[in-house]
């Protein structure tokens, strides 16, 4: 994605100005990173562990290899971490085990224990039929996901047996390699069962009507810097690439930030976060869950970096080469105050779906979007606006609305239908909202 090639680029800059030579693996040729004068040395060559060592073989055989970087390509890098340790490469920043942690459900677990954070309920499964146990022990609504995925592939939220069922038979398979098909050709629920003996099925209790939460920090180990913390304006469960959000947030009580910010920080501590963390909040009711740490640069740094002003790429870089977070911070000025950088930015997704007639257009936590916008203003409300003009929505200041949802999602709809209907709109709804509306005093 361009977020992480932005990252590879900004980091691949503040080694260059730090004295050190930049070394960029890439195979992508439509990244910026894989331009002429971005690194010292370019390879093309895939992201896989035999290959980047190579790599890195002839790389020592010229001169001394201070260490690889593997937190701004996504989670395709962050695979490779373990198998490079094991071949006594030097990994810069957080170390694999502290990645592997982080992704590991039962470690991860205990140390949110440990440091008496919350969770939703969850459980693993290692095959098809502890699915359905895990399932049945949590209860539906559930959110369902693959582990070691990016971009939320195969994430699914199920609401009763027969999607479960359908995601067990139908959307698993197809994550299946080519070389356990081969092994079990003819047997399905063999090679899913292989396929989850290693890369396991996450479940989480799906929390109704929460508000979700994206963090971005920096941390030396001992630091950390809350670089953004960003409010979903979409519901949770839909996947943070596809949601709008506002820097700083424009609803959450400064309690809830303080406490966001406490449990961010303890996090950073715990895994000992040399660069970037991402973790993912869902806040129900008051109460602060955490759905997921990423060790590793985010979607989000970009907006981030140029809502605050400050290059947090090359930041985490300058850490993860050995300099403090505030030795880091001081070559691109003061650390500014995230919760008040003097104006209000907001992040929207943009679609394909104008070129695409007939795809379902319903969100979810699996991600569709092919790119974003920033609109940036000191009101939230006209910030809001500018993002979505910038995303190709139109917004129109008269006309007709049509209202058509389900029993469950009625109440939540009906602030936002009285003010456009103030506003002058005439309002449609299919019978049974319609009915709901006029009980709530919209004609």
């Amino acid at each position: 994605g361009i977020e992480f090639d932005y990252c590879c680029c900004h980091a691949a800059f503040a080694l260059r100005d730090a004295g050190y030579e930049a070394i960029m693996v890439n195979c992508n040729p439509e990244t910026v990173s894989t331009d002429y004068d971005t690194s010292d040395r370019l390879y093309f060559d895939p992201l896989t562990a035999e290959d980047v060592l190579e790599i890195l073989r002839a790389e020592q055989a010229s001169g001394e290899l201070v260490g690889v970087i593997v937190q701004f390509g996504g989670q395709t890098p962050l695979k490779l971490a373990d198998a490079l340790e094991q071949a006594g490469i030097p990994i810069l920043g957080t170390s694999p085990d502290m990645i592997d942690l982080a992704e590991d459900r039962d470690r991860f677990q205990k140390l949110l224990h440990k440091l008496g954070l919350t969770q939703p309920k969850n459980g693993i499964a290692y095959s098809v039929e502890q699915a359905r146990l895990v399932a049945g022990e949590l209860g539906f609504p559930l959110v369902v996901r693959p582990s070691y995925v990016l971009g939320g592939r195969a994430m699914q939220i199920i609401h009763d047996e027969g999607m479960l069922q359908t995601y067990l038979l139908d959307t698993v398979p197809g994550l299946v390699p080519e070389d356990i098909k081969q092994k079990y050709p003819n047997d399905k629920t063999g090679q899913i069962n292989t396929l989850l003996g290693k890369n396991p099925l996450l479940f989480d209790t799906y929390l109704t009507g929460a508000i979700e939460v994206d963090v971005d920090c920096l941390c030396d180990g001992k630091d950390t810097f809350v670089s953004g913390i960003l409010e979903h304006i979409e519901e949770a469960g839909i996947h943070s690439g596809d949601s709008a959000c506002s820097l700083p947030v424009h609803a959450l009580h400064p309690d809830l930030v303080d406490e966001l910010e406490r449990q961010t920080a303890a996090l950073a501590r715990a895994l000992n976060v040399g660069g970037l963390m991402n973790v993912q909040y869902a806040i129900q009711d008051g109460t602060v869950y955490v759905l997921e740490v990423n060790p590793r640069a985010s979607r989000t740094v970009p907006f981030v970096a140029k809502t605050i002003g400050r290059p947090i790429a090359k930041i985490a870089a300058r850490i993860m080469a050995g300099e403090t977070l505030e030795n880091a911070f001081a070559h691109y000025g003061a650390m500014p105050d995230p919760r008040n950088p003097g104006h209000i930015a907001v992040k929207e997704a943009v679609f394909p779906f104008a070129r695409f007639p007939g795809v379902d257009i319903l969100l979810g936590p699996e991600m569709r979007s092919t790119g974003e916008v920033m609109g940036l203003d000191r009101d939230f409300a006209l910030a809001f606006a500018k993002s979505q003009l910038g995303a190709g929505v139109d917004l129109p200041r008269a006309g007709t609305l049509f209202v058509s949802v389900r029993d469950e999602d009625k109440k939540g709809i009906l602030p936002a239908v009285k003010r456009l209907a103030g506003q002058g709109f005439k309002v449609l709804a299919t019978s049974g909202t319609a009915r709901f509306l006029a009980e709530n005093g919209v004609v």
